[in-house]
């Protein structure tokens, strides 16, 4: 008999199940099937290659060489049937990103840019979840937030490409909140209302937490994913931080905190050399996206921000 792949998938589904009994459910054969395929194997290689023990078996030590050249064999395989079938689909470029008013326009320019390339989008809370998907492999680009104060834990052998060094937080309250009528809301004035915050956004509690340190302030804090924040914060139950380029609506009001003493970096991480192009198009959606918010656009003009000369 002569040796095929599959054969030696085989004996790399045993040794990792422990039993025929277990690798043959794995394999979608019957455990005779799989006995049997299992001995004309050990006969053509001229030795055994595992021990049928009653709790199952395990290799030879001759099984264990035989394993060592074998799953390398299996491996390859696979990527390569994997690779065949990507290059069959065509060129795909795998985005990640947390919540953003950008993407749609970001989405816009990249079909525009490579309109035969197959886009999918993974929208996550964590960028940490997101920037070790990039490193492993499962995204080609990731764009996401560094809250101040604390720092993203980049895996190595990642680009990361500063789009905003310091993106102001603005704060969202209810259209009938008293700070409501200002252009800029002091901190103290909402030292007494409840906050909101999202705890499965990476570093979000802890830089609002070291803000409020700061401050002298210690107000309640309810933790919410983002669409209960949105009815607490429009029935006037919450406040909430919010990004500078969320809105216009006509439900809320959308404000910026006196002094700006919250805020993150934002920033596109890729493999090196990889996805220039990309930068680009989200640099200029995201200034399409802050221009057409009306307080993030006066903060701009206000402290002259190079983002408005970008072309």
């Amino acid at each position: 008999m002569e040796l095929e792949v599959r054969h030696l998938r085989a004996l790399c589904a045993i040794a990792d199940a422990g039993s025929l009994h277990k690798a043959a459910r794995q394999l979608g054969v019957s455990q005779p099937s799989l006995t049997t395929q299992l001995r004309r194997i050990e006969r053509a290689l001229d030795g055994e290659l595992f021990l049928r023990e009653r709790t199952g078996c395990r290799p030879t030590p001759f099984g264990r060489t035989v394993l060592g050249r074998a799953r390398p064999l299996v491996d390859g395989m696979a990527a390569l049937v994997a690779e065949a079938r990507a290059a069959a689909r065509g060129p795909r470029l795998r985005i990640g990103s947390t919540a953003s008013r950008a993407l749609p326009g970001w989405l816009r320019r990249l079909h525009r840019r490579w309109p035969d390339t197959e886009t999918s989008l993974v929208v996550d809370g964590s960028p940490h979840a997101l920037l070790r998907m990039v490193a492993a492999d499962q995204l080609d680009v990731a764009f996401v937030h560094e809250v101040e104060g604390s720092p993203l834990r980049v895996p190595p052998g990642l680009e990361v490409r500063v789009l905003m060094e310091r993106e102001p937080q603005f704060v969202a309250m209810s259209l009938d909140h008293p700070a409501a009528a200002r252009p800029v809301v002091e901190l103290q004035d909402l030292a007494e209302d409840r906050w909101t915050v999202d705890p499965s956004v990476d570093g979000e509690w802890d830089g609002l937490r070291r803000v409020f340190a700061e401050a002298g302030v210690d107000p309640p804090v309810l933790h919410a994913d983002y669409h209960t924040a949105a009815s607490l914060i429009v029935s006037g139950e919450a406040v909430a931080p919010c990004q500078p380029t969320s809105g216009p609506r006509t439900d809320m009001a959308i404000r910026p905190l006196a002094g700006d003493p919250l805020a993150v970096r934002l920033l596109l991480a890729a493999r090196p050399g990889e996805y220039a192009e990309a930068y680009e198009d989200l640099r200029a959606a995201y200034r399409d996206a802050a221009l057409s918010a009306p307080p993030y656009r006066a903060w701009l003009h206000h402290r002259a921000s190079p983002l408005l000369a970008a072309s």
